[in-house]
């Protein structure tokens, strides 16, 4: 038996290594270019996280992407899955009291 091609190579990481963590650095910028840092004050946190769930369901849902033939993703994967339509995000709900 070849034991060596059962054996995987371990290499440590070290702490701060970008290209570790280089697609979770390009949708941390993105996220704060087109939506934290454009200049206008935010009222409260509320406001923050009602936007940024806004904008993740834009950047999931129909944002166009280079890498699809500018495609939203949404649309890509319905085509990919023959779905006649996008999977949407789901709706939280809503509560009475």
């Amino acid at each position: 038996m070849n034991h060596s091609a059962q054996m995987r190579v371990h290499r440590p990481r070290l702490a701060g290594q970008s290209y570790d963590n280089a697609l979770a650095e390009a949708v941390n910028a993105a996220y704060k270019t087109e939506l934290i840092n454009r200049g206008r004050p935010w009222r409260c946190v509320d406001d923050v996280e009602l936007a940024t769930a806004a904008w993740v369901s834009w950047y999931n849902q129909e944002r166009l992407h280079e890498a699809l033939g500018y495609v939203p993703p949404a649309e890509y994967e319905a085509a990919l899955t023959g779905a006649s339509h996008p999977v949407s995000q789901p709706t939280p709900a809503l509560t009475t009291n």
